[in-house]
């Protein structure tokens, strides 16, 4: 399982803190037994949140650039600009759909 990013988590948290405390106000409870749930719920609604927040993705134009060390050795045929020209791309290709 990947690590939660930056933006995952701050949406998390602040699902949690605003969500516990909008129903805690609306609902006027002070029983411990209510509070607990309202936590609960409150967390549950910010995993949710978490959870549902796109993840960057690792793949694109920059990934090959990325994984090519600088100064490796280039074969001759690299050189050429017939090996410089990539493939074209269709629009799918640049931004796959995650669900």
């Amino acid at each position: 399982m990947p690590r939660p990013t930056a933006a995952q988590l701050a949406y998390g948290t602040a699902t949690v803190l605003v969500s516990t405390i909008a129903m805690l106000l609306l609902s006027q409870t002070s029983t411990g037994v209510g509070v607990a749930v309202i936590c609960a719920a409150a967390l549950a609604l910010g995993l949710l949140v978490a959870l549902t927040v796109p993840a960057p993705s690792r793949r694109g134009r920059h990934a090959a650039t990325r994984a090519k060390a600088p100064g490796s050795a280039a074969g001759p045929a690299d050189t050429t600009a017939a090996a410089r020209v990539s493939a074209p791309r269709t629009a799918a290709a640049e931004h796959p759909v995650h669900h």
